[in-house]
């Protein structure tokens, strides 16, 4: 419960309200989809995913500028100090990777959790069948790692990226995410999806991929709000028997569903 010191190393900036910062190694060896709790001082602190490490270890975290806390995180420049707890929760399955065809969709932000997760899958030693990255924002704006986007193409992964309004040049897909799915992508028998966005972009997400074949038990969704204290004892985030922050945030549908019924989620 007692954060430990970090310090920032770098700090870049994404889109006008959001920023990636890189933290000086601690060896705490977080996975992708885990999360850290990261406290501003005098502030508070916030639950954020790991949007990536360095290559001597460092954690990278993407913040968007969306309250007190994250506003007052976004803004430390190098050198700065924070508090850090973790790493909690549990991982996006990469070892079931191994041979299928895997699906990442993301929206907006929900491409930071999953951006190691598509770092490991099209680097290396990367042992997926076929990887197909589906990822929407609100504008040309608002999209996350222009440059690993064309990175990841180049890798041999299908990137398909869509917006909800299009504005100056640009000149590709608009609509929802769900669009970018069509038959070919994947083979059901042999398929794992991961996805991360906004609630109602996650079930309806799950509904396009279900109706094209793919089993619940190979639907991975990560479900990252409502976390407070990151272990279970305030209650902020239980549903039922079960804790996000404990237990998660990342859920195989088929476990997830009744969750996401949750209005209040």
């Amino acid at each position: 419960m007692v954060p430990r010191p970090g310090r920032v190393r770098r700090r870049s900036r994404e889109t006008a309200n959001v920023w990636t910062l890189e933290l000086e190694p601690d060896g705490d060896g977080a996975e992708p989809g885990q999360f850290h709790m990261l406290y501003a001082m005098g502030v508070g602190e916030v639950p954020i995913s790991v949007s990536g490490t360095s290559r001597d270890g460092g954690m990278v975290h993407t913040i968007r500028d969306a309250g007190a806390v994250s506003r007052a995180l976004a803004g430390l420049r190098p050198g700065a100090g924070l508090g850090v707890r973790g790493p909690f929760g549990t991982g996006w399955p990469l070892a079931e990777a191994e041979g299928r065809d895997v699906v990442v969709m993301a929206g907006g932000i929900g491409l930071a959790p999953l951006r190691p997760v598509l770092r490991r899958l099209t680097g290396r030693g990367g042992k997926a069948r076929r990887v197909a990255l589906l990822y929407g924002a609100r504008s040309p704006a608002d999209l996350l790692y222009p440059r690993e986007l064309d990175r990841w193409r180049a890798r041999g992964a299908i990137v398909e990226v869509t917006v909800d309004h299009a504005v100056g040049g640009w000149d590709g897909k608009v609509g929802v995410v769900t669009a970018l799915l069509g038959p070919g992508l994947f083979e059901p028998s042999r398929s794992l999806a991961m996805i991360c966005g906004p609630e109602v972009m996650m079930r309806f997400s799950v509904a396009a991929l279900m109706d094209l074949g793919m089993p619940a038990a190979s639907i991975y969704v990560s479900l990252e709000r409502n976390m407070k204290c990151a272990v279970g004892h305030c209650g902020h985030c239980q549903l039922g028997g079960t804790f996000v922050c404990r237990d998660g945030p990342v859920f195989r549908y088929d476990r997830a569903a009744p969750l996401l019924g949750v209005r209040e989620l």
